[in-house]
Order: C-alpha cells, then sequence, then structure tokens
C-alpha cells in the first residue's frame, strides 16, 4: 500500500521530468493543503533567466497566489530533491508545517544534509521534515540527467 506522501511525490517526480525535458537540472515540487495540490513547480532558472526559480520557490508562488495569501500555515511542501538555503528560507517565510524531501543534497542540502536550517532555534519558524520519500528514484532521475549532460560534453 502506498502512503498520501508517496503519491504527492510521484507527483513532484513528473514535474521533476518536465524541468528535465526544458534542459533544467530535474526537481519538482508540490505545495498541498488538507490532501490537495495548490501549488507546482520544477526548476526554471535557464528557462527564466532567475537564480530564484527553484522548483520549491516556483511552487510556493502558484501556491500564493492561489490562496491569495502568502503565508500558507497548515501546507506541506513535498520536492524531490532536499532544499537549499534559499529555498528554506522562502520555506519558513511562507510558514509551511511540513516539508517531505525525496533524495539529500550532499552539497547544498539545507535541511540536515550540510546544514538544518529547520533545526535551527533562532529561527522563528520551524516545519517538520521527513527525509527520504522515494529517495532512490530522485536520486536516480538527477543521477541519469547529469550522467546524459556529461556524456553530451564527451561527445561534443
Amino acid at each position: 500500500m502506498t502512503s498520501a506522501a508517496d503519491e504527492f511525490m510521484r507527483e513532484a517526480i513528473v514535474l521533476a521530468r518536465e524541468a528535465a525535458s526544458c534542459g533544467e537540472v530535474p526537481v519538482g515540487a508540490l505545495v498541498v493543503h488538507n490532501g490537495v495540490i495548490v501549488g507546482r513547480g520544477f526548476n526554471q532558472t535557464i528557462l527564466r533567466h532567475d537564480p530564484s526559480a527553484h522548483a520549491e520557490i516556483v511552487a510556493l508562488r502558484d501556491a500564493a497566489n492561489r490562496l491569495g495569501n502568502y503565508r500558507l500555515p497548515g501546507c506541506e511542501l513535498y520536492v524531490t530533491l532536499e532544499p537549499c538555503a534559499m529555498c528554506c528560507g522562502a520555506i519558513m517565510h511562507a510558514r509551511i508545517a511540513r516539508v517531505v524531501f525525496g533524495a539529500s543534497d550532499p552539497k547544498t542540502g539545507a535541511a540536515g544534509s550540510v546544514i538544518d536550517l529547520f533545526a535551527e532555534t533562532r529561527l522563528n519558524h520551524h516545519a517538520t521534515v521527513e527525509a527520504g520519500v522515494l529517495g532512490e528514484a530522485c536520486g536516480r532521475l538527477l543521477s541519469d540527467f547529469f550522467a546524459a549532460r556529461r556524456q553530451k560534453t564527451l561527445l561534443a
């Protein structure tokens, strides 16, 4: 039996594949409120010429627009890759209650891998974090993407 977290992560993986099809690093994210998806996003930094257009930020903006509020209390964020410090900051400012991610990011992960901003007691908002949901599938998406990119570079 699959959990709701698995189902939402599968949907985030679909968004990550959309990012890859656009030449973006394959990361997808959703914002969920009361079991309903209210925001969707995938990496669009290249497409938008915007260093802040990470999947999480795009999903948060979508949810905020749909709900009519920059605060998203009671919402959960599902993302295929552990959020970076920028995204963790936006998640905290949005007052997201729970963050669920797939693959850990040992280089820039700010939800436990490099640093854990959600556990920083000096900050005023703390989301709960669940790591590793469909982590192998999420990690494989990234590994395959970068392997293909390296292969393309070698053939060029």
